[in-house]
């Protein structure tokens, strides 16, 4: 289990960006309407910054912050009392000051805040409670296909016909495998705007081949 409480079961922050890559693809693939993606990923948020972005539409939200110094995960759960701010990022390094106490975290809120540099590893301020609801946003970070492929099967397949998510065919983009038309409809086989899929892996970063 990962959560606050052990953030030392994350991946490292380079391992973490290329799997954040991976569940951004994963996502344009299962739902080509990007409003109803759940995984977002921007590699040019600013100037040396990428942005993960993890939305339900249901108030809950995880940005995780790249930069050459390391990355930083705040996450808001709309049901959870949100902690002192200050006591939860307390040793925040100042690379991440911006990103965590300007827009758009501000307005959205913290509930838990994580964050990572190469000296120190995976680090923490002062954790309040024993549940903040991190263990329930960072589980997809396990580093493990199948947990993407339940999930997607129960959130993008449910009271649909398409044939469920294997976790052989999610373990090909957490591998950065090249993409291909035959892999991606192995993921969804109800795919047909190669166009426009093509257009959401190359704004994500992700290698694909789509003739």
């Amino acid at each position: 289990m990962i959560s606050t409480h052990t953030p030392t079961a994350l991946p490292d922050a380079a391992t973490l960006q290329r799997l954040c890559i991976s569940l951004a693809a994963l996502d344009a693939i299962n739902s080509p309407e990007p409003e109803y993606r759940y995984y977002t990923y921007n590699p040019q948020w600013d100037e040396g910054e990428a942005v993960f972005e993890m939305s339900d539409g249901e108030g809950d939200q995880m940005l995780v912050l790249f930069r050459p110094e390391g990355c930083v995960i705040n996450g808001f759960l709309h049901e959870y009392d949100q902690p002192d701010k200050a006591q939860v990022t307390r040793g925040l390094p100042d690379a991440f000051e911006e990103f965590i106490f300007g827009e758009p975290v501000a307005s959205i809120g913290t509930t838990f805040c994580v964050w990572y540099t190469p000296a120190y590893g995976w680090q923490t301020g002062v954790v309040e409670h024993e549940d903040d609801g991190s263990e329930e946003l960072l589980a997809i970070f396990d580093q493990n296909p199948a947990t993407y492929a339940d999930w997607a099967n129960e959130y993008y397949l449910d009271e649909t016909e398409r044939e469920p998510l294997e976790a052989e065919a999610v373990a090909t983009l957490y591998h950065h495998e090249l993409l291909t038309k035959a892999r991606a409809l192995a993921l969804n086989n109800e795919l047909e705007d190669w166009a426009q899929l093509a257009a959401d892996l190359q704004a994500i970063g992700y290698p694909h081949e789509l003739h």
